[in-house]
């Protein structure tokens, strides 16, 4: 194991992590976020070593507290943190004290007790993060929170971004699926316009955000239920996992109504640029929102996203951590 701590690149030079927590990137300011992603690009050089750990953290101790299902986020988050040294203890609400009772302020504030620095957290109410970190001296990152955000999937999507595009300034990203119900969509909209890209949702009326619309910097994200309209000249198509119980309430008519009109297949990822980027941030209903041909493509970065999650979650811990040692 390697014990200094990845050198950062010197654009990065003189920046400062501030920030206690993060719940959202709706604040971020264009400033923290180049800090986040120069800071992923050494994760992502220490990942790709023979022995792809440091001992950064060593002595910090990071908990996973999930009240929802999770494969990627949580474990990118565990390696992530083990890959910096970090202590991690894994929690979730089946077989824990929140089933006997006991409320997210009792609990975060059992983490901090027992000398918790770091606290991921997934939870299904929108806000519960935000809740959590007024009442606990220890970090607190949201894992993704009910219909509201996704903060670091969104930062690993710009990241995945730049590194193929380099600026984003100008370029038109397509998001399609279930709008409305998607805290992915939300994220990534303020990283993208604070970026410069121009950003399109896409999807059924129904699933469409009716009043909440991403405006940053002077740019507004548009909205369309056209998508082979939407689809023409993009740089980045972005489709979302759709949720089948959308279809049991009533929200869609029928999925196979859907794939006819949304799905993302070869003949409409032809009408985007040639080379067009293709992402999604899983877990993939396969043949429906995108087309196997598709999925597993050239132009497809889905596989991509993932091993970049930990080193941008590499890159949050480092600077959440550093801050709070400051």
């Amino acid at each position: 194991m390697l014990d200094a701590p990845p050198a950062e690149p010197a654009s990065t030079e003189g920046a400062a992590w501030t920030r206690k927590d993060l719940l959202d990137t709706d604040t971020l300011s264009r400033a923290e976020i180049d800090l986040i992603l120069e800071t992923a690009r050494a994760m992502r050089e220490v990942r790709s070593r023979p022995v792809s750990k440091v001992s950064t953290l060593r002595g910090t101790t990071v908990a996973t507290l999930f009240y929802e299902q999770s494969t990627r986020t949580r474990a990118s988050f565990e390696v992530a943190a083990k890959a910096l040294g970090a202590d991690v203890v894994n929690l979730t609400a089946s077989g824990s004290s929140v089933e006997k009772g006991e409320t997210l302020i009792d609990t975060v504030r059992t983490l901090e007790a027992i000398g918790t620095d770091v606290i991921v957290m997934r939870h299904h109410r929108s806000g519960a993060p935000h809740l959590a970190a007024r009442h606990t001296a220890a970090a607190i990152i949201n894992g993704g929170d009910g219909t509201h955000a996704h903060p670091t999937q969104a930062l690993l999507d710009l990241f995945t971004m730049t590194r193929h595009l380099g600026t984003l300034e100008g370029r038109r990203v397509v998001i399609v699926g279930d709008i409305l119900h998607s805290r992915v969509a939300r994220s990534n909209a303020w990283t993208l316009l604070r970026y410069g890209a121009e950003v399109t949702f896409c999807g059924p009326a129904t699933l469409l955000p009716r009043y909440f619309v991403p405006e940053a910097d002077g740019r507004r994200c548009a909205v369309t239920t056209d998508l082979d309209a939407a689809i023409e000249g993009a740089d980045v198509v972005m489709a979302l996992r759709m949720q089948k119980e959308r279809q049991q309430r009533g929200l869609i008519p029928s999925l196979r109504e859907y794939i006819a009109r949304y799905q993302v297949n070869a003949a409409r990822l032809r009408k985007a640029k040639p080379g067009a980027l293709l992402m999604h941030p899983g877990p993939m209903n396969e043949g429906i929102e995108l087309s196997p041909e598709v999925a597993h493509g050239a132009q497809s970065l889905i596989e991509e996203q993932v091993a970049n999650g930990v080193a941008v979650r590499m890159a949050l811990l480092y600077l959440i951590a550093a801050r709070s040692r400051a």
